[in-house]
């Protein structure tokens, strides 16, 4: 039988990184906490806990950590049918993947919803995103992957719509006689890190398939904002949510290296299967936010509607 303070000490330590954290979080001492995820590793016989800084579950310890949080979800659904249940210990702490530009634009809409809840967001690439939760490392994720991870379920969301922008002089001054493939290859732009490829799938969709695609030089900016103000500062030119941008589009401070040429990049919610009523209830939020804000998914992104 799994003795639950024990697991809710490791689950601690493990979403805050350290065993300090973890003990302000659950009003012990991190002496206390340290001998509860002891007791716990002797019990099952294997390391849960990698000890550093900071510290990370191994395999073993994200799966007790995933079933913690997954009884907190079912618990939590039964207290509103069973009133006389314990109180809990405190809000449903809900652990969601989902793409900074999505956290920047829309996402944070819906979790407003749902002010009963804690929010624990991990930030990764929307083509990445998903590997978070077939690792049982979250609940929910916003992602490119239409495809259900094994135990989820998937909807699409709708596109969320980039522009490639910069600032007028900056195209002036890399563009003088329009946006060519030499050019492209010299004119720096902005990467948020190494997954991001938009600005390499917007080369290949204006450039089309006959033109190898440049590889130019780059800022590594890992800041949806800090993208704004890079093509607004003349950095370089980056692929900028439509939302982000407009205003500065339509009062002349960014232009659009091709107009009428954006990047739609279709995303989907998916989420597992154990849905208690907090996850329910925040599914219905990203769904309705999302599909308010972002366009509609296309059958071939190939070829994205003009502005």
């Amino acid at each position: 039988m799994l003795d639950y303070p024990l697991l809710a000490a490791l689950a601690a330590v493990i979403r805050t990184g350290s065993f300090e954290r973890a003990a302000r979080q659950l009003h012990v001492t991190p002496s206390a906490v340290s001998q509860r995820v002891k007791l716990l590793e002797e019990r099952l016989g294997t390391v849960l806990v990698v000890r550093g800084q900071p510290c990370t579950g191994t395999a073993a310890g994200q799966r007790l950590c995933q079933h913690v949080e997954q009884v907190a979800l079912l618990e939590s659904e039964l207290r509103g049918a069973l009133p006389g249940l314990s109180p809990a210990d405190g809000p449903v702490t809900l652990r969601i993947a989902v793409n900074a530009d999505s956290l920047a634009t829309w996402f944070v809409a819906a979790m407003a919803e749902l002010p009963g809840c804690l929010f624990d967001l991990v930030l990764d690439d929307q083509d990445h995103s998903a590997e978070w939760l077939r690792k049982g490392e979250v609940l929910a994720a916003v992602t490119a992957s239409a495809v259900p991870v094994p135990g989820c379920n998937s909807h699409p969301l709708g596109a969320l719509r980039y522009r490639a922008t910069a600032n007028p002089d900056y195209l002036r001054r890399h563009f003088p006689d329009g946006v060519t493939a030499e050019c492209l290859a010299t004119a720096p732009c902005l990467t948020f890190n190494r997954k991001d490829r938009l600005q390499a799938q917007w080369l290949r969709l204006v450039l089309g398939d006959h033109e190898p695609v440049p590889t130019p030089p780059t800022h590594w900016l890992p800041s949806t904002h800090a993208f704004v103000d890079g093509a607004l500062a003349g950095l370089g030119w980056g692929m900028n949510p439509d939302p982000l941008v407009a205003d500065h589009l339509a009062a002349g401070r960014l232009v659009e290296l091709v107009p009428g040429r954006p990047l739609d990049v279709p995303l989907h919610w998916q989420q597992s299967r154990i849905a208690g009523t907090a996850l329910a209830e925040l599914s219905r939020a990203v769904l309705r936010s999302g599909r308010q804000a972002l366009h509609p998914i296309v059958e071939s992104m190939g070829s994205p509607p003009a502005a």
